[in-house]
C-alpha cells in the first residue's frame, strides 16, 4: 500500500478506521488514467448525484437552493490568499466576529502554559461554544491533552477550499457545542495536475521569519477501463517560523507608579526578596561575586527583575502535515470518499528563570549558616537567575480520518453514511524546574554538606551568586507531561423530497450519530507529588458517549404572490442521549420570507445546548500562576472616600503594600457535578442584492444569545474587583474559600477559581455585510467588508450577583469584546497585474478592572492596515508581495497583561513585516 500512497506511513499505528481510508485512497489512485475527454469528477457530480444536491448549505442536512437560509459568512480560497495569513488562526481570529481569547502565536507561558495550541473564538463566547467540522464532520479537540476545542494547528491551509461560518445556535442540526455558531472548514476538491508554493516573510526589524513551502497533485478522470469516475488529491506543507524576543517589543514590564508610567518589572529578585520576623522586609545582594552576606531594605525601583528579555513575544513553531482526500462516483449512483489527515507540530516557549517561594514557603531560622540578619525569615521569592532561563516545549502528533458514501435513492433521496476517527498526542515538557524537595535537603544541615562532591550539598539562597554548581546540578531537573484527545463517530442521514406542495417541494431530512469522545493526561511523577517548582497537576482522565436522533424539514409555504415571492418555514429537532447528563431535546425555527426579487427577511429562534468537557468535569486541584491585578496594591493612595481603600484597610491589608508580581498562584480544578449549559439564540436579518446593481450584496443581521448554567471560571482580578468594591466587604467572593492573604505581607497566597454552574450570560449585537464587484475600462474591482457590533454581554456570576457587563471592555486574561470590529478588502486587477488593500479596524476601548482615570484604563481605537501584489509572470506562475501592518502601528497599553504590556489575543506584537511567495502551477 506504501508503494501507492505513502501519505499512508505516518498514520500505520493507528485504528482500523484510518488504515480503512489509507487502504480505499491507495486502491483509487493505482489504477487511475487521466483522459482529457472523460468528464471530471465535478461534472460527473452535476449530472447525477448533484442534481439532488443544488447546494450544501453548513447548519443543514438539507439541500436548499436559498443562499439566504441562515446567517453564513463565506470566505472562499480567493480571500484566504489576498488574507495573506499562514495558518487558520491567523485568519479566524482576525474576522469581526471573532472575539476574547483562543490562543495564538504569541502563547507565551502565561497563557495557560502556551501550550502553542490555536483556536477560533465565535462571538467571545469561549472556544468550548464554538464547533468546528471539517467537510461537515466533527473531528477531536487537540493540544497537549484534555482539551477544551478544536486545535486549528491541526489543519493546514493548503488544503482549504473554503471556510463557511454559521452564525446561528445550531445544536439542532450538530448537537452539542454548537452555541456560538460553526465553522465549517471545506477541503479541497478539484485539482488537474499540480502545484507547488514557497513563502518567505519576516519584520521590519528582521526578526519573526516565517517559511512556508507546500505542494499539491491531484487526478480526477476515469477510472480505468470502467465509466466510473475518480479524484484523488495529495498536499504536503510544511511551516515554520522564529521567535521574537519580548524585550524588542516591550523592554521592560510597565506600570503607573505615581501618575506616570514606569519599568515596575517583576519583584521575583535574583538576590532574594525575604520578610524578617519584625516586618521588614529586604533584599539580598544581587551583583555577581558581591558581599554573599549582604541585605539592605527591598526597593522594587531597585531590585525588581525585568523578565522581559528572557521571554519570547512570538514563539517559534515547526509544523508539518499531509493530507490526502479520494472519492469515486460510480454509475449507479453510488458516491465514495475518503480523507486522511497527520500533523505534526514542535513547538517552544521562551520562559525566565524560575522562582522559588511561589508553590512552597521557604523558613530560614535565624541561626541557619547562610542567614546573615540574626532573625527567622521568610525567603518569599528568589529567582534562579543561576540555573539560567527555562523552556517549554510541545510535540503534538494529530491523525484524523473518514470514510462514507453517498447513495441515490430514486429520483429525490440521497441516504448518506460516514465512520470518521481523529485523534492527538501530545509531549510537554519544561526546562529547568527546582526540585523542591531537593531544595530543602541543601537547606537541612542535618543531611547536607559543603565537603567537595558531597551526595547532598548544601546550598545558599540568600544572594545572587551563591549558589554553587554543584547545588543547582542537584536540585534542578526537567519535566514531561503527556496527555491526548480521541473521537470516533459513525453517523448517517437520509434526506429528499418528501412532496410536492402549491410552493415548492417539501424537504425532510432525518439521521443518527453515535459518538464517543476520550482525553487524558498524565502529569510527570514530579509534579504529581508536588514537588516540582511549576504548580501542582493531577491526573485527568475521561470519555463522553452521546447517542443522537435528529430531524429537519423544509416547508414552503407561499410564492409568486403579492410582495410575496417566497415564504419558507424550516424546523429541526434533535434528541440526544449523554452517558453522563442523561437526555437532552434542542429545536429549530427559522422562517425566510422574499418580499422582493432583490430583497430577502430571514429570522431564527433555537435551543442550543454544551456539555462540560473533560477538564471541566475531572481535572483534579491544580495549581497555576495567573496574572491579576490587586486591587489593594497602593490602597493608601486612593481617596479617603474610595470603597476600595476602606475595605482593603479594614481586610487588615497593610498601608503600604504594593503588588510585587502579577502572576498569583491560582487554584483550579474540575468539577463532576457540573450540568450542560443551555443556551437560547434569536436572529434577525435582511439580505438586499440590487437588480440595478449586478454583483452588489448587503446584510444585516441581529442576534441574542442568553445561556444559563454557564459554566464559568470567573478570574482573579474579577473576583478581587467585586470583593473589595462592596461595601463592607459583603460580597459573597470575598469569602476564606475564594481567596486569603499572607497577614504580614498582604500578599495573596491562596485564590480560587474552579469551575461552577452559576452564571446567567446575554450577548446580543449586529453583523453587516457589504460586497460588491464591477469592472470599468479593464479593471475589475471586488469589495468584501464586514462590521460587527457588540451591544451588550452580561454576565451573572452567579444568581442574585449583579451583572459585568463586557461590551466595549478589555478583560484580564480574557481578551478584548471591543464594541466594534470592522475588517474591509479592496481588491483591483487587470491583465496579469493585481492587488489589494484590506484594513482592520478595532474600536476603542476601557479597561474591565482599572481605576478610572488610571494610565491605559482608557484603550485606543487602532487600525491595522494591509498590502498585497501580485504578478502572473506566465501562465504557471504567480508571484506575490504582501505587507502586514503597514505602518507599523503599535499595541495599545494594557495594564492587566504583562505580556508586550498588551492584550496579545487582541493587538499587534510583531509591527511591520513583509512577505515575498512564490506558485507554480503544472
Amino acid at each position: 500500500m506504501q508503494r501507492f500512497f505513502p501519505a499512508c506511513a505516518p498514520l500505520r499505528m493507528q485504528r482500523q478506521l484510518t488504515i480503512t481510508a489509507c487502504v480505499m485512497l491507495g486502491w483509487l489512485i493505482s489504477p487511475l488514467t487521466l483522459a482529457d475527454s472523460s468528464p471530471s469528477v465535478e461534472d460527473l457530480f452535476e449530472m447525477d448525484l448533484k442534481q439532488l444536491l443544488n447546494t450544501r448549505v453548513t447548519g443543514s442536512h438539507l439541500s436548499l437552493e436559498a443562499p439566504a437560509y441562515s446567517p453564513i459568512t463565506v470566505i472562499d480560497q480567493e480571500q484566504i490568499s489576498r488574507s495573506g495569513a499562514n495558518s487558520l488562526d491567523e485568519l479566524l481570529q482576525q474576522l469581526p466576529i471573532s472575539a476574547g481569547y483562543a490562543g495564538n502565536a504569541g502563547n507565551t507561558y502565561w497563557g495557560t502554559n502556551g501550550n502553542s495550541s490555536t483556536h477560533v473564538n465565535l462571538r467571545g463566547l469561549g472556544i468550548n461554544r464554538t464547533l468546528v467540522l471539517i467537510d461537515g464532520h466533527r473531528i477531536a479537540n487537540g493540544g497537549t491533552g484534555a482539551n477544551a476545542a478544536v486545535d486549528l494547528n491541526a489543519i493546514p491551509l493548503s488544503l482549504v477550499e473554503r471556510i463557511e461560518i454559521f452564525r446561528d445556535g445550531a445544536s439542532a442540526i450538530y448537537g452539542a457545542d454548537a452555541v456560538a455558531g460553526v465553522v465549517n472548514i471545506i477541503t479541497r476538491t478539484n485539482l488537474q495536475g499540480a502545484e507547488a508554493s514557497i513563502r518567505y516573510g519576516e519584520t521590519s526589524k528582521h526578526d519573526g521569519a516565517t517559511r512556508n513551502a507546500r505542494i499539491s497533485w491531484g487526478a480526477n478522470g476515469q477510472l480505468g477501463a470502467s465509466n466510473n469516475q475518480a479524484s484523488l488529491l495529495l498536499d504536503l506543507n510544511h511551516y515554520t517560523s522564529d521567535p521574537i524576543n519580548m524585550a524588542s517589543r516591550a523592554p521592560c514590564g510597565l506600570g503607573e507608579v505615581n501618575g506616570e508610567l514606569v519599568c515596575v518589572n517583576s519583584g521575583n529578585t535574583i538576590g532574594g526578596r525575604a520578610r524578617l520576623a519584625d516586618g521588614q522586609r529586604i533584599n539580598f545582594n544581587q551583583i555577581a561575586g558581591g558581599d554573599g552576606d549582604f541585605y539592605e531594605p527591598y526597593s522594587a525601583s531597585k531590585h525588581n527583575f525585568n523578565a522581559n528579555p528572557y521571554l519570547n513575544a512570538i514563539n517559534p513553531v515547526d509544523r508539518t502535515s499531509l493530507s490526502a482526500k479520494a472519492e469515486l462516483i460510480t454509475q449507479s449512483q453510488l458516491r465514495l470518499f475518503s480523507t486522511v489527515m497527520y500533523t505534526k507540530q514542535e513547538a517552544e516557549q521562551l520562559a525566565s528563570p524560575g522562582t522559588l517561594g511561589l508553590n512552597r514557603p521557604m523558613s530560614i531560622s535565624a541561626d541557619h549558616p547562610t542567614n546573615p540578619t540574626g532573625q527567622n525569615l521568610v525567603l518569599e521569592r528568589r529567582r534562579l537567575l543561576e540555573a539560567g532561563t527555562r523552556s517549554f516545549y510541545q510535540d503534538i502528533d494529530y491523525s484524523y480520518g473518514l470514510i462514507g458514501m453517498e447513495y441515490k435513492i430514486g429520483d429525490n433521496w440521497l441516504w448518506q453514511s460516514s465512520i470518521n476517527h481523529s485523534r492527538n498526542t501530545g509531549l510537554d515538557g519544561w526546562t529547568n524546574v527546582a526540585n523542591l524537595d531537593r531544595v530543602d535537603q541543601t537547606l537541612d544541615t542535618s543531611v547536607c554538606s559543603n565537603a567537595p562532591n558531597a551526595a547532598i550539598p548544601c546550598g545558599d539562597y540568600l544572594g545572587y551568586g551563591d549558589l554553587s554548581a554543584q547545588v543547582l546540578d542537584y536540585i534542578m531537573t526537567d519535566i514531561q507531561d503527556r496527555g491526548g484527545n480521541e473521537q470516533q463517530a459513525i453517523a448517517t442521514h437520509l434526506s429528499g423530497e418528501l412532496m410536492q406542495l402549491p410552493a415548492g417541494a417539501l424537504m425532510l431530512a432525518a439521521g443518527a450519530e453515535v459518538r464517543e469522545d476520550k482525553a487524558w493526561r498524565y502529569p510527570d511523577p514530579l509534579v504529581l507529588a508536588g514537588i516540582a517548582n511549576s504548580g501542582e497537576q493531577e491526573v485527568v482522565k475521561g470519555r463522553l458517549k452521546a447517542q443522537e436522533a435528529f430531524v429537519e424539514t423544509n416547508i414552503p409555504l407561499l410564492r409568486d404572490l403579492p410582495a410575496i415571492k417566497s415564504l419558507e418555514l424550516s424546523g429541526a429537532l434533535r434528541y440526544s442521549d449523554y452517558d453522563l447528563f442523561g437526555d437532552n431535546t434542542n429545536y429549530k425555527l427559522a422562517l425566510n420570507w422574499q418580499p422582493l426579487d432583490d430583497v430577502e427577511l430571514r429570522s431564527s429562534y433555537a435551543s442550543a445546548f454544551r456539555t462540560p468537557n473533560v477538564p471541566e468535569l475531572f481535572l483534579g486541584n491544580l495549581v497555576q500562576n495567573r496574572i491579576t491585578r490587586d486591587p489593594c496594591s497602593n490602597w493608601s493612595s486612593l481617596p479617603a472616600n474610595s470603597i476600595t481603600r476602606q475595605n482593603c484597610q479594614a481586610a487588615g491589608v497593610p498601608a503600604n503594600y504594593q503588588q510585587l508580581v502579577t502572576s498569583v498562584p491560582t487554584t483550579v480544578g474540575g468539577n463532576p457535578d457540573l450540568q450542560p449549559e443551555e443556551a437560547n439564540t434569536r436572529t434577525l436579518g435582511i439580505l438586499w442584492q440590487p437588480a440595478f446593481a449586478p454583483g452588489l450584496s448587503a446584510s444585516l443581521d441581529y442576534y441574542s444569545i442568553n445561556i444559563d448554567k454557564a459554566i464559568v471560571t470567573i478570574d482573579g482580578t474579577t473576583r478581587l474587583a467585586a470583593c473589595y468594591n462592596s461595601t463592607n466587604l459583603s460580597h459573597p467572593l470575598c469569602g476564606a474559600s475564594h481567596f486569603t492573604r499572607n497577614p504580614f505581607s498582604g500578599e495573596i497566597n491562596y485564590l480560587s477559581v474552579q469551575w461552577v454552574n452559576a452564571a446567567h450570560e446575554k450577548q446580543q449585537g449586529v453583523d453587516l455585510r457589504l460586497s460588491g464587484e464591477t469592472e470599468w475600462e479593464g479593471w475589475q474591482a471586488q469589495l468584501d467588508w464586514y462590521t460587527s457590533y457588540l451591544d451588550s454581554y452580561q454576565i451573572q456570576p452567579y444568581q442574585n450577583a449583579g451583572r459585568i457587563d463586557y461590551a466595549g471592555k478589555v478583560t484580564s486574561g480574557r481578551g478584548s469584546y471591543l464594541k466594534w470590529r470592522s475588517q474591509a478588502r479592496l481588491t483591483l486587477a487587470r491583465a496579469n497585474w493585481s492587488g489589494s488593500y484590506g484594513i482592520r479596524y478595532l474600536h476603542k476601548g476601557t479597561q474591565l478592572d482599572a481605576i478610572p482615570g488610571s494610565i491605559g484604563a482608557n484603550i485606543p481605537a487602532v487600525s491595522y492596515h494591509h498590502l498585497q501584489m501580485r504578478y502572473q509572470a506566465a501562465k504557471t506562475l504567480e508571484l506575490a508581495l504582501g505587507i502586514d501592518n503597514l505602518f507599523d502601528r503599535s499595541a495599545p497599553y494594557v495594564s492587566n497583561w504583562l505580556d508586550t504590556n498588551t492584550d496579545t489575543m487582541t493587538y499587534d506584537q510583531a509591527g511591520r513585516r513583509w512577505y515575498l511567495g512564490a506558485t507554480i502551477k503544472w
